[in-house]
């Protein structure tokens, strides 16, 4: 990929925000973590203003961490759901404090929902 890991990230984030825009006041900062072949890249995540630095971030409240092989993929094409699956199926992990996992948990799913009602009724 030809853009750098702070562009793909803020690009995705901003894509799952107007997939969920229930979670665009969200005042959150975040540590992402790239796991490579022998390194390990990690950035700080700062919303609601999409604010990407490559970054410890040692403020954060929520650490996302995966494998650099897995962000590109849900990079590439997607969706909420695939990030659904994807932490569903343990490829992508989420710690941090439980009440913000939580709160993100509800709009997530709540936002799924109305989703599936839409299709429904169409």
């Amino acid at each position: 990929m030809s853009e750098d890991a702070r562009g793909l990230i803020a690009r995705t984030v901003t894509g799952l925000l107007e997939e969920v825009p229930a979670l665009k006041p969200l005042k959150l900062v975040a540590r992402i973590e790239l796991i490579g072949r022998g390194d390990v890249q990690q950035f700080r995540l700062e919303l609601p203003d999409v604010t990407v630095t490559k970054d410890i971030a040692v403020d954060a409240k929520v650490t996302v961490e995966m494998r650099r092989e897995e962000f590109n993929k849900l990079v590439d094409g997607g969706h909420l759901a695939d990030w659904h699956d994807a932490l569903d199926t343990g490829r992508v992990k989420v710690t941090g404090i439980q009440q913000y996992l939580q709160l993100i948990a509800q709009v997530v799913e709540r936002q799924e929902e109305r989703t599936r009602t839409k299709r429904a009724r169409g």
